[in-house]
């Protein structure tokens, strides 16, 4: 049985995504490169009801041609990256 992350993966092969495609992010001069298997693999340490909702969203995503799978890996970065962020954040 295949886990969900598993899942995740086969669905970017599937449509001839390579799971180290990176999405470069620039924060405050600084450049942060996420792969979409970072990504993936950072999402998969959620619950499994969220890994369910990721997975979901991916779907959808690739099935919408015109979002697409960048897009979305473009969105769920800049959350990964305001999250690790806003926890350095020194108050």
């Amino acid at each position: 049985m295949n886990t969900i992350e598993e899942k995740c993966k086969e669905l970017l092969l599937q449509e001839g995504i390579s799971l180290n495609s990176n999405i470069d992010f620039n924060v405050n001069g600084k450049i942060h490169t996420l792969s979409f298997e970072y990504i993936i693999k950072t999402f998969m340490q959620a619950s499994e009801e969220s890994q369910l909702v990721f997975m979901t969203a991916l779907q959808k995503a690739i099935r919408a041609k015109e979002m697409g799978a960048d897009k979305f890996f473009e969105g769920m970065g800049q959350l990964l990256l305001m999250t690790h962020l806003s926890k350095n954040i020194e108050v």
